[in-house]
């Protein structure tokens, strides 16, 4: 059994699903989102329950700060290089799972 299947990700519903283009816009918007669930302010839209998280709040935040940091200064040599590292794995195994379908 694939792990769509197991996740449940295999089913009719999340095929139907449409799915935001990927652009720093949406990246953003969505961490904010995760944020103001976190933080209690809007329903989880996979629960519909509304809970507070001060510690998964904060980490949202602090990505966002993360990232508008690295746009204002911009990445050492070794998170470039990790990052492209990383990237690399992940598509590699994205790939890999991929022509297994």
């Amino acid at each position: 059994m694939s792990d769509d299947k197991k996740c449940g990700c295999g089913s009719e519903f999340a095929k139907e699903m449409p799915i935001p283009e990927v652009n720093f816009s949406t990246f953003i918007m969505s961490l904010s989102s995760s944020a103001m669930v976190h933080l209690g302010e809007v329903a989880d839209p996979s629960t519909g329950k509304v809970d507070y998280s001060p510690v998964l709040a904060k980490q949202s935040i602090d990505v966002l700060a993360l990232l508008e940091d690295k746009i204002k200064n911009g990445m050492s040599k070794d998170e470039e290089r990790l990052l492209c590292e990383l990237l690399y794995n992940l598509r590699m195994k994205y790939v890999q799972k991929t022509k297994k379908s």
